[in-house]
């Protein structure tokens, strides 16, 4: 089946979308298990895969590396294996002689992309058998770049020469996961027929734009006409019964002081702290809006006045709520891990982008997540399409 036939298939559509963390996407991974071994049971076929039931896969950072791989059609096991072999090499900080010293297409991580994707893979290949959306930052333009190989959109126009298709897969990844600090960042070449009209754009991790949690952008840019440009008709219609969004968290660590007190807060806290504070929030404000604009049938607290938000009506009613949505994450802090009979776990320990040490645990924390939370009555009306 093309792309263009998938996008047309009759019936609801299906969204996931994985939030950005670093090598903490293998905490992710426990919960997709989950949810693809339940709807594996539902199809009663051995060889069934999320791609085969997610039409749009979104990603950013890390989740674009498991949202690009899921969309290839790689069972959620095989990627959790590919973490666990290569996590050390693709996550761990690299010494600051040593980012220097990297060449933009020989550093650990795009070589490990490079091996699983194919280094001649172009963004607009077949092997994607899904819509796919990775958010990454134009550190040039000083904007966030979200694309996606949907064929109708603006730049995906075969015969442009900036044809958005014609990247490397592997590179679009590996631009959305330099995270600034750990990894140099990507150099992307925009081709013009003119040499001299080239332009070089350097990207950084999406985790820095808004859409560290990609569900709502992937959202928009599902239904919106302006990202459909060449066949406005196209774009997925909404509805509570047309459309279905999942979202994936990778654990999260509001960092608490209690001790905090006004003097405290020099330039070198506020160094430290205020880009963490904007990212946390910019990814609870993308889950707010998925659950208040659909109607949320799974989530956590988001805080203690507007708690879960599962049922709720607020600017539409339950009529008018324009998809169905569910949301799996963890809290990564004492109390949260405590919440999940994970006592044993320090929070030190899984919070960290890097904490390659701690993959075993991320993984308990993982599964009880996906134990707990994730239940196949959250998937009803959505059914697994006949082969």
């Amino acid at each position: 089946m093309t792309l263009t036939e998938r996008i047309a298939l009759p019936g609801p559509k299906k969204l996931l979308a994985i939030d950005g963390g670093g090598i903490r996407g293998v905490l992710a991974l426990e919960v997709l298990r989950q949810i693809e071994d339940l709807l594996r049971q539902q199809a009663g076929n051995e060889e069934f895969c999320l791609a085969d039931y997610f039409d749009y896969i979104s990603g950013t950072s890390t989740g674009g590396i498991i949202a690009t791989c899921l969309s290839r059609g790689m069972s959620v096991e095989s990627i959790l294996t590919f973490y666990q072999d290569a996590g050390a090499d693709m996550f761990t900080k690299a010494n600051l002689l040593k980012r220097l010293r990297y060449k933009f297409r020989s550093e650990p991580l795009a070589l490990k992309l490079q091996s699983v994707f194919g280094a001649e893979t172009t963004f607009g290949s077949d092997t994607l058998r899904t819509l796919l959306l990775l958010v990454m930052r134009n550190a040039s333009t000083d904007s966030p770049w979200p694309l996606s190989n949907n064929p109708y959109a603006k730049y995906n126009l075969v015969g442009r020469h900036d044809n958005n298709l014609q990247f490397p897969l592997w590179q679009l990844v590996r631009a959305s996961t330099a995270a600034p600090t750990y990894f140099p960042p990507e150099v992307i070449v925009l081709p013009h027929p003119d040499p001299a009209k080239e332009k070089e754009f350097v990207f950084v991790d999406g985790g820095v734009t808004m859409y560290n949690n990609p569900a709502f952008q992937m959202f928009l840019m599902a239904t919106l006409d302006r990202y459909w440009t060449q066949r406005p008709d196209a774009r997925w219609r909404t509805g509570a019964d047309r459309m279905l969004i999942v979202s994936v968290g990778t654990g999260t660590s509001p960092g608490v002081q209690t001790a905090l007190e006004a003097d405290d807060m020099n330039l070198l806290f506020n160094a430290t702290t205020i880009p963490s504070a904007l990212m946390f929030a910019a990814l609870n404000e993308q889950d707010l809006l998925c659950r208040v604009f659909g109607d949320c049938r799974a989530g956590d607290q988001i805080d203690r006045e507007i708690g879960d938000l599962v049922g709720s009506v607020g600017p539409l009613s339950r009529e008018q709520k324009l998809f169905t949505y569910m949301r799996y994450n963890a809290e990564l802090t004492r109390d949260g891990l405590d919440a999940l009979g994970c006592q044993d776990i320090e929070p030190e320990t899984v919070q960290k982008l890097d904490s390659v040490d701690g993959i075993s645990d991320l993984r308990r924390v993982g599964r009880q997540v996906a134990q707990r939370k994730v239940v196949a009555a959250d998937f009803s009306g959505f059914p697994v399409r006949e082969p």
